[in-house]
C-alpha cells in the first residue's frame, strides 16, 4: 500500500467521525480585525491577547534585528547559534520573573518535551492534572516516568495521589497549567502548591496563557495567586501575549545548565532567529510599561462573559480571557463557527481530541484592544446563533415525539 493510500484511508476515518480539520487562511497582521478565508471579520480566535505582535516598537525591534543580524541564528546554540541577543533575552526573562536563570526554546511544546525528561526518568513519577496541555502529556511520555493523574484542580485528589507516588518513587514532579487553554479556568495554585510542598514534590507550571496577561506586573498566574515562590520550574511562551515566537524555561542556575546539557529539543534545534528574540525583548518591556493592556484584556473578557450570561449562555468555568461556549455536538459547533464567520466574526470551533468527546465548543478569545462595541456586536451575534440552535433543537425534539 502506498503512503497516499494510507493517508486517504486514515483521512476517511477522520471525516467519518466528524473531526476533519482544515487550515484557514488569514491575511494581515494579527489584530482585532483581519481577513479570514477572504472575509473581513472581527477576530476572536487568536492568542495575541495584548495586541503586541503589531506594536510599532515590537515590529521595529524585529526589523532592526533582521537588518543587523540577519533572519537566522545559523545553527544550534551549542555550535554556532548562541548569540549575545539570546543571552540578553534570558537575563531579562529571569529578571522579569524573579528567577536566577532562564533558557529560551523554539516552542513551548519543545520546552515541555525538554524539561520534564531532564528532571525525571524511569525511577521517578510525574503527577499531572487531568486537563494539562498536550505538550505536558507528551513530555511525561518522553520521560518514561510513571504518570499519575489527579482530578482537575482538586487539592484532595492531588494529596492522595502524591501520598502514593512519593512512597513508591525516587522523585516526584507535579505538572500544572496556570490557565487551562480550553476552559479558561485558573489552576487553584493557592491550594495545590502547598500540597506539593508537603510531599516534597517539585512543581512545574506551564503558564503559556497567563504570562503577560495576568498578575500585577504581568508575571502570570503564580503572581496573581501569590505563589510564585512555590514554583520550581516556570514554562512560558513568547508567542502569545508577548506577540513574538518561542518559549522559555525559568528557574535555577543548575536547572539551566542541566537543560543545556540534556534537553534534546534544545540541543538538536536551531536557535531562535534574531528578529524573534528582539521582538520578545521589546514586548517584555511593553508588558512592564503598559499595564492597561492586561487590564483591558480582562475587562473585555468579563464584559463578554456577562453579556452571554444575561442571555443564559454559560461560559463556565472560565475566569480569564479564554471564554468557552460549549455546544457539545461536533457538526453543530462547526456550523455555528461558519455562520458567525459569514456574519463577520471568527471564533474557532474546537472538537475532540483537543477537548473530551461530547464537549465541542467555541473557544472565544477577546483581545485587549477590542472596543466595547466590538465585544457587544460579537455577543449579540453569538446569542442570536445560540437562540437559533435552541429553536432548532426544540423543533427536532417535538417532531421526534
Amino acid at each position: 500500500m502506498s503512503v497516499e493510500d494510507v493517508a486517504r484511508e486514515k483521512l476517511g476515518a477522520i471525516r467519518a467521525r466528524g473531526t476533519y480539520r482544515r487550515m484557514r487562511v488569514l491575511d494581515g497582521a494579527q489584530a482585532p480585525r483581519m481577513r479570514v478565508d477572504g472575509r473581513d471579520v472581527l477576530l476572536f480566535a487568536g492568542s495575541n491577547s495584548l495586541d503586541l505582535a503589531r506594536h510599532p516598537e515590537v515590529v521595529e525591534a524585529a526589523a532592526r534585528a533582521a537588518r543587523d543580524y540577519g533572519c537566522a541564528a545559523g545553527g544550534s546554540r551549542l555550535i554556532s547559534g548562541n548569540l549575545a541577543l539570546h543571552e540578553r533575552l534570558e537575563e531579562e526573562l529571569a529578571a522579569f520573573f524573579g528567577t536566577p536563570a532562564a533558557l529560551a526554546f523554539s516552542t513551548g511544546y519543545m520546552a515541555n518535551a525538554g524539561v520534564i525528561p531532564a528532571l525525571v526518568g524511569p525511577e521517578d513519577a510525574v503527577v499531572s492534572d487531568a486537563l494539562v496541555h498536550a505538550s505536558l502529556i507528551d513530555g511525561c511520555r518522553l520521560a518514561r516516568a510513571a504518570v499519575h493523574v489527579f482530578e482537575h484542580g482538586d487539592a484532595d485528589s492531588l494529596d492522595a495521589v502524591l501520598r502514593a507516588a512519593t512512597a513508591a518513587h525516587r522523585r516526584v514532579l507535579v505538572v500544572l497549567d496556570g490557565v487551562y487553554s480550553m476552559d479558561g479556568d485558573l489552576a487553584p495554585l493557592r491550594e495545590l502548591v502547598p500540597v506539593a510542598r508537603r510531599h516534597d514534590a517539585m512543581v512545574l507550571l506551564d503558564d503559556a496563557h497567563g504570562i503577560g496577561a495576568l498578575g500585577a506586573r504581568g508575571r502570570g498566574s503564580a503572581e496573581l495567586l501569590g505563589v510564585a515562590d512555590g514554583i520550581d520550574v516556570l514554562v512560558g511562551t513568547l508567542g502569545k501575549a508577548l506577540g513574538s515566537f518561542g518559549a522559555f524555561v525559568a528557574g535555577g542556575v543548575a536547572l539551566r545548565e542541566l537543560l543545556v546539557n540534556t534537553a534534546r529539543p534544545f540541543i538538536f534545534s536551531c536557535a531562535l532567529a534574531p528578529p524573534q528574540v528582539e521582538a520578545a525583548r521589546a514586548a517584555l518591556r511593553l508588558v512592564a510599561r503598559e499595564p492597561w493592556r492586561r487590564e483591558s484584556l480582562q475587562a473585555n473578557a468579563t464584559r463578554l462573559r456577562k453579556r452571554l450570561a444575561q442571555a443564559g449562555i454559560s461560559t463556565a468555568p472560565s475566569t480569564t480571557h479564554i471564554v468557552p461556549v460549549r455546544i457539545g455536538d461536533n457538526a453543530m459547533t462547526m456550523a455555528t463557527c461558519e455562520r458567525l464567520l459569514e456574519r463577520g466574526f471568527y471564533a474557532q470551533g474546537i472538537r475532540w481530541p483537543s477537548v473530551p468527546e461530547g464537549t465541542a465548543r467555541l473557544r472565544v478569545t477577546p483581545m485587549a484592544t477590542h472596543t466595547d462595541s466590538e465585544i457587544d456586536a460579537f455577543a449579540d451575534a453569538l446569542c442570536d446563533e445560540m437562540a437559533s440552535q435552541t429553536v432548532l433543537a426544540e423543533g427536532l425534539s417535538t417532531r421526534a415525539r
